[in-house]
């Protein structure tokens, strides 16, 4: 049988175990320190044995994502390997100082305080620049939230992470049909068991912006009826005044009921409002990138085979 993923020592493979950060019911998370270089990671370990071979896909997918992904705004991939003993796999990542978005609300809130506008907007531009960059390589976050968006250690910087349940989206397929994520993010067009496409990203990227200025989601429920009744039919609070129009205009047009009313990345990018924030950040804006080739037609499990993921004994 097993071990649990939170018993499994990581020692022999040159990581130091500092303390278990993360728990969930097939994975845990602990920062690490790698002793060849010093370096502090988080290492996520993913246990195969309670996963279905769909789920199993999935894991294998989070690294062969993670190993292609590279951007100053996207939580950075460093290793990965398979530990057969345990039936394991250990995905090694960044580690990102300054905890997530989500906790530095909370702690906002118990301040009984707000974020400044520029730091909010500081923030919008970075993730649309991640979101921008997992577009143009055809990936769809779909699990975009507050608790996956993690600071550098001064605040000053977001990395978007978690690409557990991302999808690549094959072919010329515009629309992903499953339902995930997390319901309080969830756009009106999968409430109403329409497919997902790059438009509800763009309604979850405008829930992130409203929390980040009221402290507390755009909708909220006791129950997933009544959440979803909300998003679809509801209106959320204005946001408060010492805001500028601007910002309340943005946050208006991201959440759309209507997906095709909601503005693209590039069209955001396009708005003056949000351009003078973007001209701030030192991550270049990448061009709109022209139609991909045709693609080859490769089950996931043959991309997956591509991916050189290391197996160790343990």
């Amino acid at each position: 049988m097993s071990k649990p993923t939170t018993e499994i020592d990581l020692s022999g493979f040159g990581l130091e175990r500092i303390q278990h950060i993360g728990r969930g019911q097939y994975a845990s998370a602990q920062l690490v320190k790698e002793t060849a270089s010093g370096q502090t990671f988080v290492a996520k370990c993913i246990s195969l044995a309670a996963l279905n071979e769909h789920d199993q896909d999935l894991a294998h997918q989070e690294v062969f994502l993670l190993q292609t992904l590279a951007h100053p705004y996207i939580v950075a991939y460093r290793d990965s390997f398979l530990i057969e003993g345990a039936n394991t796999l250990v995905i090694v990542m960044e580690h990102c100082g300054g905890g997530d978005v989500r906790k530095a609300i909370k702690e906002k809130a118990k301040q009984g305080a707000h974020f400044s506008e520029e730091q909010i907007m500081t923030w919008f531009v970075q993730l649309c620049l991640a979101l921008q960059y997992i577009h143009s390589e055809k990936v769809l976050h779909r699990d975009l939230k507050t608790s996956n968006i993690f600071l550098t250690e001064d605040g000053s910087a977001i990395k978007l992470g978690d690409f557990g349940i991302s999808r690549v989206l094959e072919g010329t397929t515009e629309a992903a049909v499953t339902i995930v994520g997390t319901p309080y993010y969830m756009s009106p067009e999968v409430c109403r068991s329409e497919p997902y496409n790059w438009k509800s990203d763009i309604w979850a990227l405008g829930c992130v912006l409203y929390e980040c200025c009221m402290l507390k989601h755009a909708f909220e429920s006791s129950s997933l009826l009544g959440l979803v009744y909300k998003i679809v039919s509801d209106h959320y609070d204005p946001i408060p005044s010492f805001y500028s129009a601007e910002l309340n205009n943005l946050i208006n047009q991201l959440l759309m009921k209507n997906a095709e009313s909601r503005p693209s990345i590039n069209e955001l990018f396009a708005n003056p409002y949000v351009k003078a924030y973007l001209a701030k950040q030192s991550a270049p804006v990448a061009a709109p990138s022209p139609p991909p080739p045709e693609p080859k037609k490769t089950t996931l499990r043959q991309e997956l085979n591509l991916v050189p993921i290391g197996t160790r004994s343990y």
